[in-house]
């Protein structure tokens, strides 16, 4: 009869913007940036330089990193600062790279340990290799971008690790790693 019939084409535009809106939230939701993971696998004793009266030992540390993003990351080289006690001990350089996403890799990065800043740690370094047990801390801030299509996402990673390691054999006894993941629009 006289009635109004309401055009078809706003009923279609309604369901195609509820399908774009359902499929934009579920990209944003898979694509979500997640923090990446640490572990360190293993340390091998290089070299001792005697550097009288102390020793400066240098170290490969092999660490498991696991890029759990659906997209590569680049990253820029670094330094990893390592603490005995609470103080200074070492460090160990992170060179730059890239890794694939959804990927696991094995960085060796080596360290050099301070001889004289351990004397000062005399006694308690003794204690800890009669106990065969030395607890170290590690502090690194990674910084590089994450690429989708043609946007580069800027980021930084702080991690803090707290390893226990046998200083007689260098084994990995227990560890805890923290990472925490921060975007930057660029």
């Amino acid at each position: 009869m006289g009635g109004t019939s309401k055009p078809r084409w706003r009923s279609t535009a309604v369901v195609g913007g509820i399908s774009a809106a359902a499929a934009a939230a579920a990209l944003v939701t898979l694509a979500r940036p997640r923090d990446p993971s640490f572990e360190l696998v293993s340390i091998t004793l290089t070299s001792f330089k005697l550097n009288f009266p102390v020793i400066d030992t240098e170290l490969i540390l092999t660490v498991h990193v696991t890029n759990p993003n659906l997209v590569p990351i680049h990253y820029s080289s670094t330094t990893m600062s390592i603490f005995y006690d609470g103080s200074p001990l070492g460090s160990a350089a992170v060179e730059s790279g890239s890794q694939p996403p959804r990927s696991c890799q094995l960085l060796h990065l080596p360290a050099r340990l301070d001889g004289l800043e351990l004397a000062h740690h005399g006694v308690k370094f003794l204690a800890d290799v009669a106990k065969r047990e030395m607890v170290l801390d590690a502090k690194v801030d990674i910084e590089g971008t994450a690429t989708v299509l043609w946007w580069a996402h800027g980021f930084k990673v702080h991690v803090e690790s707290h390893v226990v390691v046998d200083p007689v054999f260098l084994d990995v006894i227990e560890q805890e790693n923290k990472s925490d993941l921060q975007l930057f629009v660029t």
